[in-house]
């Protein structure tokens, strides 16, 4: 993995996105129209609800009033009327001077594994909605399985290509690992949350029909104390749940879900993570329940890179690193994927556990048991990709770009792509 290997399909263009701040689309866009009828159910959207993925938890907001809490579902090939019933909650949060729709969170459990289902929200009123998705197979070591990678999308049209594109791949990513910095919605005065809502819309069309593994960014966090806003990640929060305490967490900004043939561990770059703190001792329990006889792939998300050669956000996360690395590399964790720096970059296994303050070991070494480190923080958001550099990973291969990743997962083929939006330029 040291060099990158660019394979064409067809002719590929020299296309860059340009450097230059992007707009966010304006709020009559297309992509963030409301559906038709009154109250209609908006911002659909599905990630696992347990731990092996035999659960989900459907996601929804209506504008006026409540409405159902009720989704129906059933199995394809199956007839609507042997249909399930689920009963989820409503929610409403006050932000600043914003206040939500009504947002509804149903968990659908007991399903079986490798199966597509449909389901409706919208139960007694007109239109209901109806979307689908498709179970993952059963937990073990030689289940090929796609996942999509998008990290800082934000809501411009550059994010709007980046959707497109992951829509359109053909490796038909099932599932979405979501590095952290959703809708972008702290761009704005206050927050304005009804930022959060266009963004809930504009991604429906993709994260209503495949679940999201989410984890959160630094513009999720929506900390604003000198206007009373002295919780954060309360928008992140009240819109998307994740199944934490079937991982025995106590906290949804940290937690791991089994899909397929890996482990994925969601960890939190803006929690404390000091030896002793919840989100250190849950990751130090967590690494010992991996089975790599049944889940071969051990995966890390977050979403401030510990290795980055970029100027922008330069040893951020190097806090993180040196208390989380050397668990990392005790249990040869495969992939670290992140986001936070608005450029691709992918480094060979390399580890710094040697380093300490009274040695010269300051420089990342070659290390077999230590990850491969994923930076795709160019899903396309207004702040724009970085260019300026600091230095060069060892053996690192680095490309400025904007896009997505898929990556497909079994035990004997471990083929990874980064495709690079509007060419066919794969790097492999």
């Amino acid at each position: 993995m040291s060099l990158a290997e660019i394979t064409n399909g067809g002719i590929t263009s020299s296309f860059l996105r340009s450097s230059e701040l992007a707009n966010d689309m304006p709020l009559d866009s297309d992509v963030f129209s409301v559906p038709p009828g009154y109250n209609a159910p908006q911002q659909v959207h599905i990630t696992q609800g347990d731990m092996e993925g035999k659960g989900v938890i459907v996601s929804w907001t209506t504008p006026h009033e409540p409405g159902s809490n009720t989704v129906l579902y059933w199995a394809d090939g199956k007839s609507k009327r042997k249909s399930r019933r689920a009963e989820g909650t409503v929610l409403r949060y006050k932000y600043i001077n914003y206040t939500s729709g009504y947002i509804h969170h149903c968990i659908i459990a007991g399903l079986e594994f490798d199966t597509k289902y449909y389901y409706e929200v919208g139960i007694g009123r007109i239109p209901t909605r109806r979307f689908w998705f498709i179970t993952p197979p059963k937990p073990g070591p030689d289940v090929p399985y796609t996942f999509g990678l998008i990290g800082d999308l934000g809501q411009t049209p550059d994010s709007n290509t980046t959707v497109d594109h992951y829509m359109s791949n053909p490796r038909n990513p099932k599932a979405m690992l979501f590095v952290g910095d959703l809708s972008y919605a702290d761009a704005y005065p206050l927050g304005d949350n009804t930022r959060w809502d266009t963004w809930g819309r504009f991604t429906e069309r993709l994260v209503a029909y495949q679940p999201a593994i989410w984890s959160a960014g630094n513009h999720d966090i929506d900390f604003l104390p000198q206007y009373g806003e002295t919780v954060p990640f309360q928008p992140y929060l009240h819109r998307y749940p994740v199944p934490y305490q079937a991982a025995g967490s106590t906290s949804p900004l940290w937690y791991s879900v089994k899909r397929a043939s890996a482990y994925i561990i969601v960890l939190s770059s803006y929690s404390a993570y000091g030896k002793y703190t919840p989100q250190y001792k849950w990751l130090e329990n967590e690494l010992t329940k991996v089975n790599r006889t049944e889940t071969p792939w051990l995966l890390v998300i977050m979403h401030v890179a510990f290795y980055s050669s970029y100027a922008h956000h330069y040893m951020e996360g190097e806090s993180m690193r040196v208390v989380f690395e050397p668990f990392l590399v005790q249990n040869k964790v495969d992939v670290v994927l992140a986001g936070h720096v608005h450029a691709y970059e992918r480094s060979e296994r390399i580890s710094n556990i040697a380093y300490n303050v009274t040695n010269s070991l300051c420089s990342p070494v070659d290390d077999h048991s230590a990850p491969v480190y994923i930076t795709i923080g160019d899903g396309g958001n207004l702040e724009g990709l970085v260019w300026e550099y600091v230095l060069k990973l060892i053996n690192k291969s680095i490309l400025v770009l904007y896009g997505l990743d898929s990556r497909k997962k079994s035990r004997p083929v471990k083929p990874w792509s980064y495709h690079r939006i509007t060419t066919t330029c794969v790097i492999r």
